[in-house]
């Protein structure tokens, strides 16, 4: 499935004004021009005895969003930079695409596609969706949602709240938890960022 993003604000006489795209700490100053979305099945393949392969399916599918644009102007070279700095910083991020759905996801490749000149890169980029909420690390979840260490709220209605550990993202902390990330959001406003949370910060649990 392919798309094209359109510099002007309108094509055909349709209003296609969409939501930049952004990633971690980057927002891309207009949207790139084409973008495929591939679904793809995790499979494993086997080679049997006196030639032939068996496919085995190891369950789970993921989105790869694939994209190709220009930074053109003065600061063209300045902004293919940044995105190469975000490229350069670990894990995963929250992926805010203009017509999909926020996801989380991996940046996997970006690559110039030309020698960039002073005022024109073009680009091309590849992000993962991460659907398995791996951590880093295996955790037991009791029945309801809680984590040990972290009891539900008491008898007296007190608010749940979780003490950040190194490595932990929010999404994983609300996929610990079992509630949406928005409403884990929603109920820490001084969280500006869902990306930037820090060891040994409270995280309020609704």
């Amino acid at each position: 499935m392919t798309g094209r993003g359109f510099p002007g604000p309108e094509r055909g006489g349709l209003d296609v004004r969409l939501t930049p795209m952004r990633f971690k700490d980057f927002t891309w100053p207009h949207n790139p021009e084409v973008y495929t979305v591939e679904y793809r099945r995790r499979l494993a393949v086997h080679q049997a005895p006196f030639g032939g392969c068996v496919m085995q399916e190891l369950g789970g599918s993921y989105r790869v969003l694939k994209g190709e644009g220009v930074f053109a102007g003065r600061d063209a070279y300045a902004q293919f930079k940044a995105l190469a700095e975000t490229f350069r910083t670990e894990g995963p991020g929250l992926l805010v695409h203009p017509v999909w759905q926020t996801e989380r996801a991996y940046f996997v490749s970006l690559e110039a596609v030309e020698e960039p000149l002073p005022d024109f890169v073009r680009y091309r980029f590849e992000f993962w969706e991460d659907w398995g909420g791996y951590e880093g690390e295996w955790r037991e979840v009791p029945a309801g949602g809680e984590s040990a260490g972290h009891p539900a709220a008491g008898a007296a209605g007190t608010a749940r709240a979780h003490t950040v550990r190194q490595g932990e993202t929010l999404w994983g902390i609300a996929r610990q938890y079992g509630v949406e990330l928005a409403a884990l959001l929603r109920a820490n406003p001084g969280i500006k960022n869902a990306n930037l949370i820090y060891p040994g910060e409270a995280v309020r649990i609704p």
